[in-house]
Parts: structure tokens; C-alpha cells; sequence
């Protein structure tokens, strides 16, 4: 019959020839350096205003969606737990799972920093640094949860303070039930289009690399990056051993299931992640490569925002544990095992205070301010941030899609299939599968 060939004929067609989004990230990577360092050699200011104007403009752009996203994706994945059989259980091994790793990671931290003594013979001195103009403590982090007015936090970028309104309004439409249907549909709604138009600033991510990698070899050169070669180290071996020891270990003795599936399948958010420097920014992939890898979608709107904003492992364990060594070094003050012990509560508790937004500067006074050291200190490592925080961001969204998995699989509601199959395709082609193939979990009698 005449239907066979006219439905074979698709499968005849030669594929046509696809540039991996990775391959572009990595050719951005490459090609940024390139130019960064000819920008800084030849002295070409041209070339370094555009390298940052592009770089600028990238950020700019993700950090436009943030405010929005982060209101409707708390909002809506909290009432998305109504539709989930045991919501409070789940919540509560998500939340379980994100102290346990954090702690192991700032542990890892800490033993880094104490083996290496990341401070010594940097020639570095206590009148390089100079005080933050953005700093936290414990009072500033309590008290700023609620703001003074529903505009400000907006505005003013304030994650946490958006996140606290998130969860009221959330709460409240819980309470409220069916007169709530409306808000709920229309909050779903403006979700689904700040989620749209993100994806088309996450394809422009290998322009924005060569910009944003392009400044920073520009900017900083490898001079300075020699001064903190030993901390610059310290960061990328920590953030490496939680990401491709501990996770993996994680997966396979907690989870069951096979470790190299899982980068398999993260690896769009993850490298997304390196390049944007923004959890939140990244959060829209993460929440796709997580459902692509078998867990629940009603669980992982829940888990995946929740998480961008207060899972940190790098940007709030291993970064403030080494930085505090580094900083103590400097200024020449002894720390001892109750400032250890310190770090690590400080790492587990206060993580929410990163926010998700590309640096750690709050969580690292935060840190630095309970355990009295000089907030000059933060100074010190400014200038070396940028190129500290791509790899402090990849391993925070690798965390932010491990716990789900791990809590999933748990609780015997991952997609084994489905985790099984997960792919490492471009993050344009996830929504097609998804749609063949949507896990939800039971929703409760």
C-alpha cells in the first residue's frame, strides 16, 4: 500500500546535521578565552568593552526573569503537593537530603582548606582587601525574610524575600481550596511563559560564554589567577569530588541506580549551570532533565525550585569553608575546631541566604561575620569570583537534581525506565519525549 513508503519515508530521511548545544558551550568556552586573551595582550579596548557588554547583557537577561520565576515557581510548586501522596513525607526527605549533603560538602571543604592551606604564600596582605558593599549576618538574614512592602523585593532582586511571599501566597491558596482555581490557573499560566521565554535566553548561553569567560581573562589575567592558584584549586578539586565522588557514591548505594545515567541525563543543567553562574536562571532545565530522568513531574515542580533557592552545596558549603580558612590565613587569626563546627552549621542552615543568583558574596559574610573575621577578607576574593563561581553553580544545580532522584527513588516512585533511557539531547528536544511520556505521582484519595 502507498502508507507504508509515505510512513517510511521519515525514517529514510538523512538526519539533518545538529551542532550539540554542548559542543556549542564548549566552542564558546574555547573561543572566549581566545579572544580574552588577545584582548588583554594586544591591549584591544574594544574588543574588552564588547567581551563585557556581551557578558553583561547575557546576566541582564536571565536575571530579568528571576524575580517573576522564582514568585510563580514556589507558588505554583507548592500547591502542585495537593496532587502528590504524602507531600509532608516527601517535603520533609527533600529537605532531609539537602542538610545530609551539604554537610558532607562543606566537611570536604574544610578538610581541603586544612590540608592545603589555601592563604599561604600568596603574597596577599590583609591591606589588599576592603569591605563588601553587600554584607549578611544573622540578624540581617532573619529579619530580611519579610519585606516591608510587595514591590521592593522585586525590584531589588531580594530571592528570599520573593520566596517568602512565594510560600505565603502558596499556603494561603492551599487553604482556600477551589475558590483559588483561577489564581492557581492563571499563576500556571504566566509560569509556562516565563519558563518559554527563558529557554530563548538560555540558547544565546554559548554567546553569553564567550563574553562572560572572554572579561574574565581579560579583566583579571592569569597573574592574578596565579596569586589564588592554590584556593582556585582547592574549589574546583571540592566542587569535583562532591559532584563526581559523592553523588555518584550517593546514587549508587542510597538510589540504586547507575551514576553515569545520571550526568548522562543532568548534563544540559549542569553545563548551562557553569556558564550562566545562576541556579535560578538554570532552574527551567533543571526541572526538565530531572522529569527526563523518571522523577515525578508533580514531585519535581516542588523539589527543583525549592531547591534552586536553598541548595547550595558549592556557592554555601565548600566555597565559605575554604574561603574562611583562606581569609583566616591572610589576616593571621587561628581557628579552631568550635569555628569548624561553626562553618558547618552556618553551611547547613543559612544556604537559603545564596538566593540562587550568580556570586556568594552574603553567604560568605554571612559565614565570615559569625565567626568574627574581617569582612575585608571578602575583598580578597572579589576579583577571582567569577571564574570560582562557575564551577561553585555547576555543583549546585547537580545537587539540586540529585536529591530528587535520590528522595524518588526512595520512595519508589522513580521512572526506572525512564531514568534508564534519559539522554544527554539538546534541551530544546526534552519537550516532545516528555510529552509521549509524562511520570506524575498518584494523587491522594
Amino acid at each position: 500500500m502507498s502508507a507504508n513508503p509515505k510512513a517510511a519515508a521519515p525514517e529514510a530521511r538523512p538526519a539533518k546535521f545538529s551542532f550539540p548545544f554542548w559542543a556549542q558551550i564548549v566552542s564558546g568556552l574555547v573561543l572566549g578565552v581566545l579572544l580574552g586573551w588577545l584582548a588583554r595582550s594586544q591591549d584591544i579596548s574594544w574588543l574588552y568593552t564588547t567581551l563585557e557588554k556581551v557578558g553583561d547583557i547575557f546576566v541582564q537577561l536571565l536575571k530579568l526573569a528571576v524575580a517573576p520565576l522564582v514568585f510563580f515557581a514556589i507558588l505554583v510548586s507548592i500547591t502542585n503537593l495537593r496532587k502528590v501522596n504524602n507531600a509532608a513525607r516527601l517535603a520533609s526527605r527533600t529537605l532531609l537530603w539537602f542538610m545530609i549533603t551539604s554537610l558532607i560538602a562543606v566537611s570536604i571543604g574544610l578538610l581541603l582548606g586544612l590540608l592545603t592551606n589555601p592563604g599561604s604564600g600568596t603574597g596577599l596582605t590583609p591591606k589588599d582587601g576592603k569591605t563588601p558593599e553587600h554584607t549578611g549576618s544573622w540578624i540581617d538574614f532573619l529579619t530580611g525574610i519579610v519585606p516591608t512592602d510587595v514591590i521592593t523585593p522585586f525590584t531589588e532582586l531580594n530571592v528570599l524575600q520573593i520566596v517568602f511571599m512565594a510560600a505565603v501566597a502558596g499556603i494561603a491558596a492551599l487553604q482556600l481550596g477551589e475558590k483559588a482555581a483561577p489564581i492557581l490557573s492563571l499563576s500556571e499560566s504566566v509560569l509556562e511563559l516565563l519558563q518559554k521565554a527563558l529557554w530563548w535566553v538560555i540558547r544565546l548561553a554559548p554567546i553569553g560564554t564567550v563574553g562572560l569567560i572572554g572579561y574574565a581573562i581579560a579583566d583579571y589575567g592569569w597573574d592574578l589567577i596565579g596569586k589564588y592558584a592554590t584556593f582556585t584549586a582547592d574549589v574546583y578539586i571540592g566542587c569535583a569530588l562532591v559532584m563526581f565522588g559523592v553523588y555518584p557514591l550517593l546514587l549508587a548505594t542510597v538510589a540504586k541506580v547507575n551514576p553515569l545515567q545520571f550526568f548522562k541525563g543532568a548534563w544540559p543543567a549542569i553545563q548551562l549551570a557553569f556558564v550562566s553562574r545562576s541556579s535560578v536562571g538554570t532552574m527551567p532545565v533543571t526541572q526538565k532533565v530531572t522529569e527526563r530522568l523518571g522523577v515525578p513531574k508533580d514531585y519535581t515542580s516542588f523539589a527543583v525550585p525549592f531547591g534552586a533557592t536553598t541548595k547550595m552545596d558549592g556557592c554555601a558549603a565548600i566555597y565559605p569553608a575554604l574561603a574562611a580558612i583562606f581569609i583566616a590565613q591572610i589576616f593571621d587569626v587561628q581557628l579552631g575546631v568550635g569555628d569548624y563546627l561553626l562553618i558547618a552549621f552556618v553551611s547547613v542552615v543559612g544556604s537559603a541566604a545564596t538566593a540562587g543568583l550568580t556570586g556568594a558574596t552574603v553567604m560568605l559574610t554571612l559565614t565570615l561575620s559569625t565567626l568574627g573575621l574581617p569582612l575585608e577578607g571578602v575583598g580578597l576574593l572579589l576579583a577571582i569570583d567569577p571564574i570560582l563561581d562557575m564551577i561553585r553553580t555547576a555543583t549546585n544545580v547537580a545537587g539540586q537534581a540529585l536529591v530528587p532522584v535520590i528522595v524518588a527513588a526512595r520512595e519508589g516512585i522513580l521512572d526506572k525506565e525512564a531514568y534508564a533511557t534519559a539522554s544527554a539531547s539538546p534541551i530544546d528536544s526534552v519537550d516532545p519525549r516528555e510529552a509521549e511520556r509524562q511520570v506524575t505521582v498518584p494523587a491522594a484519595a
